[in-house]
């Protein structure tokens, strides 16, 4: 018995670390599968285009290789006191990233709480669609050259183009989101005599949050685009003027390197955003089910 005993001690330690090493494999080939999904496209894409460039002496397509070599030094070749970022990061990619988000933050805020007036009311709906539908129509491109000759170039007009180009789809989405608010929840509001600020902060817009949010995601990357257009004009920093300088001087590479920066900083805004919706919507039902599906 005591031999039986002695045998099982023996052999538990080695099933626990097989199935502990099972596990660790099991995890890693998640996670490997999972990159596969998400980059395997890109990561063919880039042999592709690398390979299609081996002895070619094309002056406007440059090989991959040679972009993220100058994507390195230009922006993250810098001191590990500065993060080993470059001076560009902080005299143009942190400004340009900081009005990007402070017009999209001020966009967003008007267009809820303009959204949040016309869903509730309908006097005021009537007065505000018609200018809504004009404006949201103009090309948001046009607008920019204007903005910066009459109230001059400077950051602040920046910020106020980009949060022009942002507050419509905002407005719009959370005006839709109020109306929709299920008509029972409403009059039981009603019935409980729930005041008007309480309504609104625990049964409004927590029920058109979800309209509001998606309103605020799409409205991101297009606050990117309104960014870069705003710095093509009048400016002397920042990615879209490095971008546009680039291109002038035929720095073919830059160029190249510039395109790449802003692609991955409108990849981690998203992420980061989609995160925060998660959390944020973990509550609400539909949100639920959208992530499940996703």
């Amino acid at each position: 018995m005591s031999e039986i005993t002695s045998a099982r001690a023996r052999t538990r330690p080695e099933q626990t670390g097989k199935s502990i090493n099972e596990q660790v494999g099991a995890g890693i080939a998640r996670l490997l599968s999972g990159l596969v999904t998400r980059f395997g496209l890109v990561a063919f894409l880039l042999i592709a285009w690398e390979i299609a460039l081996i002895g070619s002496e094309s002056f406007h397509f440059r090989p991959p290789s040679a972009i993220f070599k100058q994507f390195y030094l230009n922006w993250f070749s810098g001191p590990a006191t500065s993060l080993f970022m470059t001076p560009a990061v902080w005299n143009d990619v942190v400004p340009s990233v900081s009005r990007a988000l402070l017009g999209w933050l001020l966009g967003g805020l008007i267009g809820v709480l303009i959204g949040v007036i016309a869903g509730l009311n309908a006097n005021a709906r009537g007065y505000i669609d018609p200018v809504v539908s004009y404006l949201r129509s103009i090309p948001k491109a046009a607008l920019i050259p204007t903005f910066l000759i009459v109230f001059g170039a400077s950051d602040l007009t920046r910020v106020l183009a980009i949060a022009f180009s942002t507050i419509w789809l905002v407005l719009l989405n959370t005006m839709q989101g109020v109306r929709s608010l299920d008509p029972v929840m409403r009059q039981t509001a009603v019935a409980f005599n729930i005041p008007q600020w309480r309504r609104l902060t625990h049964i409004v817009i927590p029920a058109a949050s979800p309209k509001i949010i998606a309103g605020l995601r799409v409205t991101l990357s297009l606050a990117l685009i309104i960014m870069l257009l705003s710095e093509w004009v009048l400016s002397s920093n920042g990615i879209g003027y490095y971008l546009i300088n680039s291109q002038r001087n035929y720095d073919i590479t830059d160029m190249w390197s510039t395109v790449l920066l802003i692609g991955l900083i409108g990849y981690i805004l998203n992420t980061a955003f989609l995160m925060a919706e998660k959390r944020l919507l973990r509550w609400h039902e539909g949100a639920q089910g959208r992530g499940e599906a996703r």
